[in-house]
This record gives structure tokens, C-alpha cells and sequence, in this order.
């Protein structure tokens, strides 16, 4: 597979590598599957795209790759490979001196990912002095350095700040810090602009480019703006009911969509004309409960072009690295997709990137 940062004749082996994760939770109800058989991987230096409704196992896979879920009734099956060595199997100790310095992530909730009786200054600091031989005052300047970086005024002041005194973007903001005090070698950002606003969602992003440009960092971002992950992503995932439903290069997921879900999600952004705005084309239904997950393909139940085969699961599938998994011929996709998209012609790159960050 080509770098993304180098030659396209240079050949690089996976950063990580997910192939077949299942998460399950017991239930007084029965088997919950939150993940069905994930897979995909990540160069070194390159930006992977996650979207999906709220539901579809994005946050809950992403934090199992770590092992942060603790929940006796959890079981994870398959491998989750980060640089040679499987972080499933990885003895506990190991898989601590891990996290934060090789592998970060911006949490989703900032109101609760910050601890109220410490400062500040105090949770970069620890993250810093945790995984590093400085000391407290050297921690303390890039601290303060960080904070400048993703737009804190008066940095050195707000330091010895609680997390109650700053707004909840200020606090996402924090955590950005946090994540990216190591430098680590992979990022996972949860949603880590849904609380700014549109000026900060671009520096962030920039600051984001910026660590994988001086550092060679891949990042994993999950999102539900498609304007967002058209902007920064190397390669798109769209995920359904805890499956990978289409992936490939992110230009050619959005000039080339193949799945119908695909379809709804691009159909379902704002658009702008001289004639003014163009109704959005809603995904009809809701998501199947985990409890009750439909034979066959799962996303059947709401598609209109839902036929015989639909009621064996499909895998995905694609004679070049953009992937589906659906059963329609693909002959026919390119006419249906066109009935379904509130655009004429079926594909013209970039009609669909929505309103993104910049």
C-alpha cells in the first residue's frame, strides 16, 4: 500500500492492524454485539476516517483496541496489532507504559474526562512526567506551550485553573493537549471538534496535520461531520450496526460511494445552491437493536433496494482497495445511487464535502 507521506512506490507495513475484533456484552437480555467482525488498518502517517450513525460500535471498538472498557461481562475476540505486538494479549503493565505516549486519544466527553479536584496545569503535567524523565518544571513549560498551541489565553495562568472554571470547548481543548503532549505514534480523536466552534474545529485540524507532518503521527478520527474527515482524512470506514460497510480512499468513498447506507449518509448533508437549499434525503427507519441484529445484511431493513440475496450477510468486497459490502451488481449501483443522491450524474468529486471545518 502506498505512504501517504512518502513515494507511491514506497511500501509500508501497517502501524495497526484490526482484523475480525468482536465486542460482546452480557446482558440481562441477552448477547449484545457492540463490534461484528471489524477489520481494517492503519499506515504510519495516515489519516483514517470513522463515521457512522450514534450506534454503529465506532467509540466502543476504538476503546477496545486499548482494553479501556472494564466490564466482566465484555468479551473481545480477534487481534488488534500496533507495531508487532497484539494489544489483546498484551500484559496489563506494558499495555499502561503504552497508552498515552505510543497511543493517545482524545475522549469524547470532555465534561467528565477531566478530574475536578486537579488543576489543570496538574493533568498535562502527570501525562507528561508519566511517560517522560523531565522534570516538573520542563513538564510544566510544554504544558503551558500546549495549551497556547490549541488556543488557551493566558496559558500560563489558566494552568492552575480546575476543569469547573473553563467552558466545555475549552475543556475539549485541554484534552487535545493532553493527547498530543507525547507525541504519540497514533492518535485516536472521538469526536474531538464536536464542541468547538468552526474557527477552533480548523486550528485543531491543523494542529492534528501538524503532529503527523513534524512527527510522522496516523490518527484515527471518528466523526459525524462529513465535511470534517473529507477535509483531513487519507482513507474512510463508514460502519453499520457494528460492521464495516464501505472503506476505501476517502475521494473515492465520496466521488464513488458504493453502499447505500453510503448513499443516505452523503444525501443526508446540507447543500447550498443559488436556488437555495436542497431538501435532505433522510435514511428512512432506525438502526436495528444490538440485541436484535438482523440476519443477513443488517442494513436490509431500511434500504429500498433490499432484494433475495440481502438475507445472506455480505463480506466486504472490491477488486481495488475501495470496498463494499453489498449485494447489488455493480453495474447497477452507479444508476441507483443517482436516483437516491440529491445530485445529478451520481459522483462528481467533492459535491458531497459538505460544510466542513474550513
Amino acid at each position: 500500500m502506498p505512504s501517504p507521506l512518502g513515494s507511491p512506490a514506497v511500501v509500508l507495513e501497517a502501524l495497526l492492524e484490526v482484523r475480525d475484533l468482536h465486542v460482546t456484552f452480557r446482558t440481562r437480555n441477552g448477547l449484545v454485539t457492540a463490534v461484528d467482525g471489524l477489520s481494517f488498518s492503519v499506515l504510519p502517517g495516515e489519516v483514517l476516517g470513522i463515521v457512522g450513525e450514534s450506534g454503529s460500535g465506532k467509540s466502543v471498538s476504538m476503546l477496545s483496541l486499548l482494553r479501556l472498557i472494564r466490564d466482566r461481562n465484555m468479551q473481545i475476540t480477534g487481534e488488534v496489532i500496533f507495531n508487532g505486538a497484539d494489544l489483546l494479549t498484551m500484559p496489563e503493565q506494558q499495555l499502561r507504559a503504552l497508552r498515552g505516549r505510543e497511543i493517545a486519544v482524545i475522549f469524547q466527553d470532555a465534561l467528565t474526562a477531566l478530574t475536578p479536584v486537579y488543576t489543570i496545569g496538574w493533568h498535562i503535567v502527570e501525562q507528561i512526567r508519566a511517560h517522560e524523565p523531565i522534570s516538573k518544571r520542563e513538564a510544566r513549560a510544554r504544558a503551558v506551550r500546549l495549551l497556547e498551541e490549541v488556543g488557551i489565553p493566558n496559558a500560563e495562568r489558566r494552568m492552575d485553573n480546575y476543569p469547573h472554571e473553563f467552558s466545555g470547548g475549552m475543556r475539549q481543548r485541554v484534552l487535545i493537549a493532553m493527547a498530543l503532549s507525547c507525541n504519540p505514534r497514533l492518535l485516536v480523536a472521538d469526536e474531538p471538534t464536536t464542541a468547538l466552534d468552526v474557527t477552533t474545529q480548523a486550528q485543531i485540524l491543523d494542529l492534528m496535520l501538524e503532529l503527523r507532518k513534524a512527527h510522522g503521527s496516523a490518527i484515527i478520527i471518528i466523526t459525524h461531520d462529513m465535511g470534517v474527515v473529507y477535509e483531513i482524512a487519507d482513507r474512510l470506514l463508514v460502519m453499520y450496526s457494528g460492521r464495516a460497510v464501505e472503506q476505501g480512499p476517502t475521494r473515492s468513498v465520496f466521488r464513488d460511494p458504493r453502499h447505500p447506507y453510503t448513499w443516505g449518509l452523503l444525501g443526508s448533508i446540507p447543500q447550498f445552491t443559488a436556488t437555495g437549499a436542497k431538501r435532505l434525503q433522510a435514511i428512512p427507519g432506525s438502526p436495528p437493536s444490538p440485541l436484535r441484529v438482523p440476519e443477513g445484511c443488517v442494513f436490509a431493513p431500511r434500504c429500498r433496494f433490499r432484494h433475495e440475496a440481502c438475507s445472506e450477510r455480505p463480506r466486504l468486497r472490491g477488486g481495488d482497495d475501495h470496498l463494499d459490502a453489498c449485494w447489488l451488481p455493480d453495474e447497477a449501483k452507479e444508476k441507483l445511487r443517482g436516483e437516491t443522491l440529491a445530485y445529478a450524474g451520481g459522483g462528481r468529486e467533492g459535491d458531497h464535502a459538505g460544510s466542513g471545518a474550513r
